[in-house]
């Protein structure tokens, strides 16, 4: 690829024409003229102006939802399916579009959201695969008697996503509910909602009017999808504290609730490891590209004493060597800025809380100055060393480009300090031994675990986290069937 943007991919070339409310197949202006400007991070400036969904305009959205759901729910399975591969194809066909509309709202390379258009295809394939599993059973009941269980949808779904994925968050999370044959509202990310618009405009024709629909908005969006009572169930991506606001508005109508949240994960390292491995795992598992914004960074890293002071250098020189960052909308670019001037504070903060508490600054610790860069949201991947568990930087998740470096030497004492946060989504652990490394994933308590690896999703694996990282599983047959209920039915013959 060329190491600049591409002429055709101009940011006038690539913005979604549209950017109000995609509702029952048409483009509606919100009910009471609200929009709001949305930045690019890399510069700070404003890109266009977004529609902002209110109360009124969800519960239109939830009544045109609601009048396509008869329709869709009854189509033969094998017939969905159909729709959602047809979906996936387009959105291969305008990848890299997709991806440099990602790049300028979001600040993530652009490389790296073309391979996030490509899992946004593959997923929708992915449960258009499954959807004949859905399957009920029969049960003895003996002589003279027939039961048997069916898997229903459960009506009109809302899917909360965030702003590190935005396109591929919006396209894979309406694969599931849509194969099991409920209708979809998306509620794109407040910071980054124009990818999602843009997917309205591409694949939104492609459904029977009603069935998906993307309201962007804030707080009062949100808030209003998971309160209405005729969603019959509301899924985040996103913070915990948007999470437990989440499953307050819920309780109300006892929506069920599909939740996958912060993390602040480990990568623990043993004296047997292989190190070079280790230390190209270590700078993956921190997501560094996009500026350390995953819930699944691994950006609690553990290292036995043995290899501390051999591993920790190679670490920091990797990272100089790899995530030096850059304007997104560049193909050479491998870090972008973090999204927001808000996000920037608190990637700030948390660096002077590590220097606050004695943690040692290692690399980074400052805003970027470059004169290119410095308008824009950008942090220096940084690491600190000597972390002690107490420490904010231990216990807090930051999501930004932080990675916080313990020495370890008593298995006991590093896995009270491994689990002894609020979290537990992923976990990465590194030996050559076979028992080592079943004892230390049968220890940790988290929900996703590698061993010799870090940061990879893999389709069928079911992900999601432990405590307070979230509620259900995703990615995998666990998903479709979450959006199902199940209905007993006797028969007397």
């Amino acid at each position: 690829m060329s190491s600049t943007s591409k002429p055709s991919m101009t940011l006038e070339s690539v913005l979604p024409k549209h950017r109000s409310l995609f509702i029952d197949g048409a483009w509606c202006e919100p009910l009471d003229g609200a929009y709001v400007e949305t930045l690019n991070p890399a510069n700070g400036q404003a890109l266009a102006s977004v529609a902002n969904a209110s109360a009124a305009d969800v519960d239109l959205a939830v009544a045109a939802a609601r009048k396509a759901f008869p329709g869709w729910s009854a189509l033969p399975p094998l017939e969905r399916a159909r729709y959602l591969r047809q979906s996936a194809q387009v959105l291969r066909e305008h990848a890299e579009e997709l991806a440099m509309i990602d790049a300028f709202n979001t600040g993530n390379p652009v490389a790296e959201m073309v391979r996030d258009a490509q899992v946004a295809a593959t997923g929708l394939e992915f449960f258009a695969g499954l959807i004949t599993q859905i399957k009920g059973e029969t049960i003895p009941m003996g002589e003279g008697m027939l039961n048997y269980t069916r898997r229903e949808p459960l009506g009109v779904v809302a899917r909360i996503v965030a702003y590190n994925h935005p396109l591929m968050f919006a396209a894979v999370k309406i694969g599931a509910p849509l194969a099991a044959g409920n209708t979809v509202i998306v509620k794109p990310p407040e910071q980054a909602p124009l990818s999602s618009l843009r997917m309205a405009e591409l694949i939104g024709s492609v459904f029977p009017s009603g069935v998906l629909n993307v309201l962007p908005g804030g707080k009062a969006c949100g808030q209003a999808l998971s309160t209405h009572p005729q969603i019959a169930k509301v899924t985040l991506i996103g913070s915990v504290p948007t999470g437990k606001a989440i499953m307050r508005s819920a309780a109300d109508t006892l929506k069920p609730v599909l939740l996958e949240l912060g993390g602040k994960n480990a990568l623990i390292v043993y004296p047997d490891a292989d190190l070079d491995q280790v230390v190209a795992g270590a700078v993956k598992g921190m997501n560094f590209t996009w500026a350390g914004q995953s819930c699944g960074s691994t950006s609690r890293m553990f290292l036995h004493e043995s290899v501390y002071d051999q591993v920790l250098p190679r670490v920091i020189q990797r990272i100089q060597e790899q995530h030096k960052p850059g304007i997104p909308t560049d193909f050479a670019t491998t870090m972008g800025p973090v999204v927001s001037q808000a996000q920037l504070d608190k990637v700030l903060h948390y660096i002077e809380a590590g220097k606050q508490d004695g943690a040692k600054l290692l690399l980074g610790g400052k805003r970027c100055t470059e004169a290119h860069l410095k308008d824009g949201y950008f942090v220096e991947p940084t690491v600190f060393g000597e972390v002690k568990p107490g420490m904010r930087l231990a216990q807090e998740e930051v999501f930004g480009p932080i990675l916080s470096v313990f020495r370890w030497s008593d298995e006991q004492q590093l896995f009270d300090a491994v689990n002894g946060v609020d979290y537990g989504l992923t976990c990465s652990i590194w030996t050559r031994d076979l028992k080592t490394a079943h004892r230390a994933a049968a220890r940790a308590q988290a929900g996703y675990v590698w061993i010799n690896n870090a940061s990879q999703h893999f389709f069928a694996a079911p992900f999601g986290g432990y405590k307070q990282s979230g509620i259900g599983r995703e990615e995998c047959f666990e998903e479709l069937l979450e959006f199902t209920q199940i209905k007993n039915i006797n028969v007397t013959l």
